[in-house]
């Protein structure tokens, strides 16, 4: 799907790649279902798109460093951070101005994605995920719904990409029925022991979710 070269390939391998993936966490049945709608159908689900940690250690940055910074380095090493993201993004825009009620906001970076068929807005933060983001997000993808999206694209979908987040509020605020994601990226390369540790956890969260779902319906 991403047409990767052998040494690539061993670089995803190592980086966990397919673990850091939103499918991985999610329940067998689910992956089973999205990987043959994939490959019966060629139909991407998000699931297997977005990621979470984002590996950005390439971005030379140093321990403190504030957000237009980031969002400089990242616009330095486009092309290894569209390699990370997945090479089917495209960069669209910085800084994009969208004018609503006579005010101005600006969405940090604006990307399509080609087999997803839609708008990918991500917002870059410095410090842990706050439920205030959520709003911001919101709003950028009911005015790009509104005002960039076209006949047979699909709902745009936000990215909030955060140095830390709180599970529980990701959770309450029930962000993927608003088609927002929010992912943690590392500007210093871990250790496999840490991501596998991290998303241990992430699994194990996903786990406990499930149950409790399931006991809530059988009840």
């Amino acid at each position: 799907m991403e047409h990767w070269s052998v040494r690539q390939l061993q670089e995803r391998i190592n980086s966990m790649l397919y673990e850091r993936t939103a499918i991985s966490k999610k329940p067998e049945e689910t992956i089973k279902h999205d990987l043959k709608k994939l490959r019966e159908d060629n139909q991407l689900s998000p699931d297997l798109i977005f990621r979470d940690p984002y590996l950005l250690h390439f971005l030379g940055l140093a321990d403190s460093y504030p957000e237009k910074d980031l969002e400089s380095a990242i616009l330095a090493e486009m092309q290894r951070f569209i390699i990370e993201m997945g090479s089917d993004f495209a960069f669209l825009a910085r800084q994009k101005r969208i004018t609503i009620d006579n005010r101005d906001y600006r969405i940090d970076l604006l990307f399509y994605h080609r087999k997803l068929k839609c708008f990918v807005a991500i917002d870059l933060k410095i410090g842990e995920f706050e439920a205030a983001h959520k709003g911001n997000m919101e709003l950028y993808l009911r005015y790009l719904e509104k005002y960039e999206q076209v006949e047979g694209e699909n709902t745009p979908v936000g990215l909030v990409l955060c140095t830390g987040k709180n599970d529980e509020h990701v959770e309450l605020l029930q962000l993927h029925k608003s088609n927002i994601r929010v992912a943690e990226y590392l500007t210093l390369l871990p250790s496999r022991e840490y991501l596998q540790e991290k998303l241990h956890k992430a699994v194990e969260i996903a786990r406990n979710n499930l149950l409790a779902d399931s006991k809530s319906e059988g009840e």
